[in-house]
């Protein structure tokens, strides 16, 4: 199973430099979670660029994986792991929500590189 971070829907969206790398695993919608925090991020950032329809859009294709809500529970395991970690909030969510669900957790958020379960690919200069 694999999850795939925020920043790496938005880099396959926009078609950047990563998007190939994003790409086989957002395509194969059969062993993909998507942690909710994840929907609004991306769809956030897509309405702000390119309007409501657009961020309607990216959420019925981010809804051909499984959408995993955010519990309690990971909530609190996620707060705790950031603090231990001094990772961000939505960082630390994700990556937890992947673990939960022993799924990989593909990014290219430098703040996840080193954490166990994570596949890391540096963002272009």
């Amino acid at each position: 199973m694999n999850v795939v971070d925020s920043c790496g829907w938005l880099e396959y969206f926009g078609n950047g430099a990563n998007a190939g790398f994003f790409a086989p695993v957002l395509e194969a919608t059969e062993s993909l979670l998507v942690p909710s925090l994840c929907v609004f991020e991306v769809c956030k950032r897509v309405a702000l660029q390119r309007g409501e329809a657009a961020a309607h859009r990216a959420a019925e294709f981010m809804a051909q994986g499984e959408i995993i809500p955010l519990g309690a529970d990971t909530a609190l395991t996620a707060a705790l792991y950031s603090a231990k970690h001094q990772l961000p909030m939505a960082d630390s969510l994700i990556l937890i929500a992947a673990r939960e669900h022993q799924a990989t957790l593909w990014t290219q958020d430098a703040d996840l590189k080193g954490h166990e379960g994570v596949k890391y690919r540096a963002r272009p200069a």
